[in-house]
């Protein structure tokens, strides 16, 4: 896809942004962040693609609690276990998984601590990949018992 195409498309969906809020004012300084918007977007993709050759994905983190409402807390085998037959066959590419102590207020307002795993994915994005994204999650909290497994997307520039 050549740059004129790519700013073409990129005026689309500024227009399509601009139609979508069009019960709020649009005044000349949001028109001019969408006009920033629109090229910031192309430049970031030219960037990646030609001065570091690489390709914009997106990376996902999860964040996994190890305690249980109840009963002793999520073991490594466990949480191994529930990698290899819930995330390796949705993301067979390659992932990270790192280890840490967390803490988070749940819904009753009480602070809990404690140990976590955090699941780096790092994908070409798409609605099939977000989605098995969010069952995993869901299969997470149904298998232990947790009320949320917090989600982070962002976009980001890979090179291999």
């Amino acid at each position: 896809m050549n740059l004129a195409t790519r700013i073409s498309i990129g005026a689309t969906f500024a227009v399509l942004a601009v139609v979508a809020h069009a019960d709020k004012a649009i005044n000349e300084a949001n028109a001019r962040q969408l006009e920033q918007r629109r090229y910031s977007v192309a430049d970031e993709r030219r960037l990646c693609e030609h001065e570091i050759k690489g390709t914009i994905f997106t990376r996902t983190e999860l964040l996994f609690g190890l305690s249980r409402l109840s009963g002793p807390n999520i073991s490594e085998s466990e949480f191994q276990a529930f990698l290899d037959t819930e995330v390796t066959p949705r993301f067979p590419d390659g992932l990270t998984l790192l280890s840490g102590n967390g803490q988070f207020r749940d819904s009753a307002g009480n602070t809990i601590r404690e140990g976590s795993k955090v699941l780096i994915l790092l994908y070409p994005f798409s609605k099939h990949r977000s989605k098995l994204v969010d069952e995993v999650r869901d299969a997470y909290k149904t298998a232990f018992q947790q009320e949320s497994v917090l989600r982070v997307d962002e976009r980001l520039c890979v090179s291999f």
